[in-house]
């Protein structure tokens, strides 16, 4: 563990200066000094998925909002960093450790409207804000339907500047990530959680990621402290698929591993995992003597039009262990095997190699 003469040094996070980069590493922040004891201090860098105003789709998305981070983490100007897990590349390289992986806020995606209103009675032709082509697919997709058409508005900005469309009357709607809106206190604004039945997230979407450099092991052996083998198994399984379909962050691939409640299930860490107060899939907290055997994963992939939509599931087993990944690993190669053979490929555009 850390050597005692460290303990009033100021462990160095690194974040990203937006709004709910900043609210969700001060969560982490938090949950760090209570873990070790040790003052944390907040290390605001700017990365070029900031400071760019292209879509994501044209800079690549892929690894955008991170790249500066991990410079920062491997020059030593910070100790470990917090990104959103759907921003992250899903190749982790040998000299940085995802040491924590915390218990997952709601993956669903959130509509916030006009005059309170739900997707299902936006008006035909409601234009409806995100500069995500997943969404834009999978919502064209939900209007036809319902026998209308939405027009798919691509936006850029902070959670502020996309709801004041909204507020200014230039969009009807739009559609960020519930587990964002949360973390900001902003939820409550949402006019409709979007059910994944019919909008699948992000693969790794409301989750975090914990990172540090792999020869700071000591500290990445602290930090693990915070990380929930659920939540973790169930985004090695969604960011599998993602990488067996040889796509980016930025390409409409939705995914989410649902975790099924059943005996109650011992963390091999010895006794119950303190973080094991699960969050369903619909965010809320499953009963503390409620734990899970059952990991079903659904995938989807369509083009932004919303014309042809790839959608499947599977299921397997959770792993006993925190340490086991072969299962959730399995299952999204696997899943994104059947994907490719139903024609998924065709969908993507050019596949991000």
């Amino acid at each position: 563990m850390t050597d005692s003469t460290t303990r009033g040094t100021p462990l160095r996070l690194g974040t990203r200066r937006s709004k709910l980069a900043v609210a969700q590493s001060g969560q982490v922040a938090d949950a760090v000094r209570e873990l070790t004891g040790r003052p944390v201090e907040l290390v605001e860098i700017t990365t070029y998925g900031d400071t760019s105003r292209e879509q994501l789709a044209r800079i690549g998305g892929t690894g955008v909002f991170v790249s500066a981070l991990r410079d920062a983490l491997l020059a030593g100007e910070i100790d470990f960093a917090v990104h959103s897990l759907k921003d992250l590349p899903t190749a982790q390289p040998d000299d940085l450790t995802l040491a924590a992986v915390p218990r997952r806020e709601d993956p669903r995606d959130a509509l916030i409207a006009r005059d309170g209103l739900a997707f299902e009675e936006l008006p035909d032709g409601a234009r409806v804000g995100t500069g995500s082509p997943r969404r834009m697919a999978q919502l064209n997709a939900w209007a036809r339907q319902l026998g209308r058409r939405i027009e798919a508005v691509p936006i850029r900005g902070n959670v502020d500047t996309r709801i004041a469309f909204v507020e200014k009357g230039e969009l009807d709607g739009v559609v960020l990530a519930a587990a964002g809106l949360t973390r900001i206190g902003r939820i409550d604004e949402a006019t409709q959680l979007l059910s994944p039945d019919m909008v699948l997230p992000a693969p790794g979407q409301g989750a975090l990621a914990v990172e540090c450099a792999a020869v700071n092991a000591d500290l990445a052996a602290e930090l693990a402290g915070l990380d929930d083998p659920f939540t973790r198994a169930a985004v090695t399984a969604e960011r599998s698929l993602l990488a067996a379909l040889e796509a980016g962050c930025s390409a409409p691939v939705g995914a989410l591993a649902d975790l099924s409640p059943s005996s109650r299930l011992r963390s091999s860490r010895g006794g119950p995992n303190p973080s094991s107060r699960l969050r369903s899939s619909r965010g809320g907290p499953m009963a503390d003597e409620q734990a899970v055997t059952e990991m079903r994963l659904r995938g989807v992939v369509g083009t932004t039009d919303g014309s042809a939509l790839v959608q499947l599931s599977t299921t397997g087993h959770v792993p006993a262990s925190p340490d086991d990944t072969t299962t959730p690993l399995r299952m999204g190669r696997e899943l994104a095997a059947e994907m490719l053979a139903k024609g998924a490929a065709g969908l993507m555009g050019e596949r991000a190699l």
